[in-house]
């Protein structure tokens, strides 16, 4: 029976491996509670939390209050389909369209750019840019979210936009390990089961892994099953041969491991979240992400807690994995630093740069598309 000590580190640890969302648009009673309670490595909003820059600043502050170790505080900015800031500040233009510029500099500048709306209003995360390669297959699920289906110049692309997003202060993302670009099926609503071939997928969609190992601080890992490699019909989300034999080992990825959302249905119609929770840790995971219900957020801390008290070779992933995130915090996010409340002429001047922005990357796409 572990001491009350050992149960109160061990409680630490296993706060540092979720990253949670939930309802709302200002602290709450029940927000309160939950964050003292978990201690999590961080928190995502989404667009149903957002509603201004002032708004969403005071937010995420009210988060680095209630817990006292610092927070990733995420989004999920890519521009297009995915903005969560568009009716806070103004809407960004998608990858494909940037791309379409074939201008490196403003691949780059997209990344500034977000970077930019992310700082304003207080994220240091990003979960973007979206890696997966833009396959015939996938393109009624990902759309203008991913930009070509050549490697090379898909990492052109994500490469410029990570610096991008490092030069505001924002920590980047490679999304979805190993790759969803053979994808038919949408994870959020079922399993996508992509039958592509070990050898293919190295020389195809594992090229942004590989190529930017040490440029990603973050790599999340898709809900979506590659039999041809394992064998089996188990999401990569809770893989031990994708995540530790091939990410960490064969890649040589030393950044932090994230699933993609445990309430994805990718996820839920292979395993319960709670159950999950464990596998992705004993996988070799170092956080999970539960974007919306405090109950399963709540059932999965408790199945750690659970697991880690009867296994202790589970105990020592857990620790490991808290070490490897909180030793990342420490070297990226450094103290606890107030963010300047968003003043209405920086808003003012940020929406302005987006337009331009906009403008420059719709009017560079329409010269190119023009005959000689």
């Amino acid at each position: 029976m572990p001491s009350r000590t050992s149960s109160s580190k061990l409680k630490e640890k296993i706060g540092q491996l979720f990253i949670v969302g939930f309802e709302g648009t200002e602290m709450s009673s029940n927000l309160n509670s939950m964050l003292r309670r978990l201690q999590p490595s961080g928190v995502i909003l989404f667009a149903r939390n957002i509603v201004t820059a002032q708004q969403t600043h005071a937010l995420l502050l009210s988060c680095r209050t209630v817990v006292p170790t610092p927070l990733f505080l995420c989004v999920d900015m890519e521009g297009g389909l995915v903005d969560r800031l568009k009716r806070a500040l103004q809407p960004t233009p998608s990858p494909a369209e940037v791309f379409a510029t074939r201008d490196r500099r403003l691949f780059r500048q997209h990344g500034r750019v977000i970077g930019e709306e992310c700082r304003t209003v207080g994220f240091n995360v990003d979960f973007a840019p979206v890696s997966d390669l833009a396959f015939a297959d996938s393109r009624a699920v990902l759309g203008s979210r991913v930009v070509s289906a050549s490697p090379r110049q898909a990492v052109t692309y994500i490469r410029e936009f990570v610096r991008g997003l490092k030069a505001e202060g924002i920590l980047g993302c490679g999304k979805h390990y190993p790759g969803l670009g053979e994808g038919k099926l949408d994870s959020h609503q079922s399993l996508p089961l992509i039958a592509k071939p070990w050898k293919q997928l190295w020389a195809e969609d594992l090229v942004p892994y590989r190529m930017l190992r040490n440029e990603f601080s973050f790599v999340m890992v898709s809900h979506a099953a590659y039999p041809a490699v394992t064998g089996d019909h188990m999401p990569a989300s809770l893989s031990r041969k994708w995540i530790t034999d091939i990410l960490r080992h064969k890649i040589g990825y030393k950044g932090l491991v994230i699933s993609d959302d445990m309430e994805m249905a990718g996820l839920t119609s292979a395993s319960t979240v709670d159950q999950a929770a464990v596998a992705c840790i004993r996988a070799g995971g170092n956080i999970c992400l539960i974007c919306h219900t405090e109950e399963l957020i709540q059932q999965a801390y408790e199945a750690l807690m659970r697991e880690a008290e009867r296994d202790t070779k589970f105990a020592a992933l857990v620790q490991q994995s808290a070490k490897r995130v909180m030793d990342f915090k420490k070297r990226t996010l450094g103290p606890k630093r107030a963010v300047p409340q968003p003043t209405p002429p920086r808003i003012e001047r940020l929406t302005r740069r987006i337009w331009e922005f906009s403008e420059q990357v719709r009017l560079q796409a329409l010269a190119r598309e023009e005959p000689a």
